[in-house]
């Protein structure tokens, strides 16, 4: 069997990359970088073709995320829940379904934005040719 994946593989690097600088400058500078390493799983997702490669590639694009996470750059863990084994499991698969579901988001905006361009070309090819067939008619 031969499987096409027709995965934007471009989105996903520079998407997961645009994902971790984020991490990174927030870590280095200011805080409040941190919430805009969505913008590159956002990406990721929007630039997939559909809505299920899109939720998984916005899923693997965390892995950085949880890389840097669980290497302290988004904070330390005191002890408790978090330092345990289970804990740090729990941090990751939190990450990678929330990285998911921005994917979800990315893929889904990009579906109804191609659905909504149809519909106004559809309604432009309408008015044009009430037009040209008024212009008929009154010749």
């Amino acid at each position: 069997m031969k499987y096409d994946f027709d995965v934007d593989i471009k989105a996903l690097v520079f998407g997961a990359a645009i994902a971790a600088a984020f991490i990174i400058f927030g870590y280095l500078y200011w805080e409040w970088f941190y919430p805009l390493s969505a913008i590159g799983l956002l990406y990721v997702g929007y630039a997939q073709n559909t809505i299920k490669k899109g939720t998984i590639l916005g899923a693997i694009a965390s892995i950085p995320i949880v890389i840097l996470t669980l290497n302290g750059y988004m904070g330390t863990f005191k002890e408790g829940f978090f330092t345990t084994p289970a804990g740090v499991v729990a941090v990751a698969v939190l990450i990678l379904l929330l990285g998911a579901f921005i994917g979800l988001v990315g893929s889904w905006t990009k579906k109804n934005r191609l659905k909504a361009i149809e519909e106004y070309e559809q309604k432009q090819k309408i008015g044009k040719n009430k037009k040209k067939n008024k212009k008929k008619n009154k010749k």
